[in-house]
This record gives structure tokens, sequence and C-alpha cells, in this order.
């Protein structure tokens, strides 16, 4: 079991952007299901994007993908979410989630298996005020 270490939070204005990013260790990054979940108040943690880093296919959920894009790094294996346009309901704490064993189909597919997902690490926090 790899690490991963999510770093880019902070806090922001309404409208504002931040820009968060997921580095892993331990795993071959090549051949990973990697996702972002978000945990907001009075709400269960949930998977809002994914990426297949093998193929590239990324998914966002509908309720940000006017916002919200992951993207990733194969050279610096990091995988990234740009948000945009932040308001106050994004605010929460941010993880990122790798899957080892479910690559190389499409990101949908990750989706469905990084809703499993339970090795959390800390997360990062993003406050959005208005």
């Amino acid at each position: 079991q790899g690490q991963l270490a999510e770093s880019g939070g902070g806090t922001v204005q309404s409208g504002g952007s931040l820009r968060l990013s997921c580095t892993t260790s331990g795993y071959y990054y090549r051949r990973l299901c990697m996702g972002w979940f978000r945990q907001v108040a009075g709400k269960e943690r949930e998977l809002i994007a994914t990426i297949d880093t093998a193929g590239g296919s990324d998914y966002v959920i509908d309720s940000v993908r006017d916002r919200f894009t992951i993207s990733q790094d194969r050279t610096k294996e990091t995988t990234s979410l740009q948000m945009n346009y932040l308001i106050s309901e994004d605010t929460g704490i941010y993880y990122c989630a790798a899957d080892g064993d479910s690559w190389g189909k499409s990101a949908r597919y990750c989706y469905e298996r990084l809703r499993d997902f339970s090795s959390w690490g800390p997360g990062t926090q993003v406050t959005v005020s208005s």
C-alpha cells in the first residue's frame, strides 16, 4: 500500500480558484485510478472526480463539472484538482484516493471502484469566504 499526500488547500474568497495536488509514493503511478473526495459540513464524504492514469480519461461529477477539472502530471506522479469559481458550499476537507487494481478501463470505472476507498490521509482544508 502506497502513501498519498494532499496539498494546495487554503482560504479563498468566493469566486476565486485553488489548485489541489496529490503526490503518490509507493505506487506505480502509471497504473492507477486516482480520485478526489471532499467532505463538506453536514454531508457524507463524496467522490467528485477521477482519472485513469494509464489512459488519461477523466470524470467529474455533474454538480461541479463546470468548475472543477482533474488532471495529472505523470513525470511528477501527481494528480491535481483545479477548482474555479469557488463558492461557500465548496468549503470542506479534500482527500485524494488511489486504487492500483482498477486501472486501464475508464475514469467512470475508476469512479465505481474508488467509492469504496478507505485509506484516508489528512486531506487538505479548503475554505471559501463570502
